[in-house]
């Protein structure tokens, strides 16, 4: 990923070097922030990255048993719904 940002900031670089020196330095400025940006990103996933992935943890308290859903009775939905009463004042 590191990479990738290096190339990137060299390709902002390259094609802004036919620009003045201020906005030149302007650019470069600012491929820096985004750098730095980038970076914190990086950072902050790398250090919530094993939670996000949850490979550290134990869910199987929360897996449901087909079988104790089979007592459950289907609800059958109410087609005649008259959506009138809800508008009337």
């Amino acid at each position: 990923m590191k990479k990738l940002l290096g190339l990137t900031l060299l390709a902002t670089i390259v094609l802004f070097s036919n620009e003045s020196n201020s906005s030149k330095e302007q650019n470069l400025t600012n491929a820096q922030i985004e750098l730095q940006k980038q970076m914190e990103r990086e950072k902050k996933y790398a250090k919530d990255g094993t939670f996000l992935k949850g490979e550290n943890y134990d869910l199987s308290y929360a897996e449901v048993n087909s079988s104790n859903l089979d007592h459950i009775p289907t609800i059958e939905p109410d087609y005649d719904f008259d959506m009138d009463d809800v508008y009337s004042d």
